[in-house]
């Protein structure tokens, strides 16, 4: 059964914001030559790996509500400052998903599938709508 993991985007406001500066990572490491990968490294190494690599996806929460998804490629052990740590590698193609509020919590979390928001439709009307509105009329029940 397919898990995933839930992560707060901290220093984000915008689901754009969020795209921007994945891209401008991902423009750094072409710069030098590196694999064009993204990856998270957490303190903590997930211990139901084999259920997140069954197609499970790193969710995030952006200002208080669960906002896009990015599909789980590997979870890789490394390094940081000498002390062992887990890389979470994850696609850049960034799904957004249908808002929900999330309540803060430290880290990253598990994810039920059945828990998990479904991806966003565009709504009739609502293309081209600024990210702050969506947010807010998302949280007012109203998208």
């Amino acid at each position: 059964m397919t898990l995933h993991l839930i992560k707060l985007c901290v220093g984000v406001d915008t689901l754009e914001e969020l795209a921007q500066w994945q891209n401008g990572r991902l423009a750094e490491l072409k710069k030098k030559k590196k694999p064009l990968e993204l990856m998270h490294v957490t303190r903590q190494t997930p211990k139901r790996a084999e259920e997140i690599l069954d197609g499970g996806s790193l969710y995030w929460v952006i200002k208080g509500q669960i906002a896009a998804r990015q599909r789980i490629l590997a979870l890789r052990e490394t390094t940081k400052n000498g002390v062992p740590h887990c890389g979470i590698v994850y696609e850049p193609k960034l799904i957004a998903t249908a808002r929900r509020s999330h309540r803060p919590f430290q880290g990253w979390r598990y994810l039920n599938a059945n828990d998990a928001p479904a991806d966003a439709r565009e709504l009739k009307g609502g293309k081209g709508l600024p990210e702050a509105l969506k947010a807010e009329l998302s949280e007012l029940g109203l998208l």
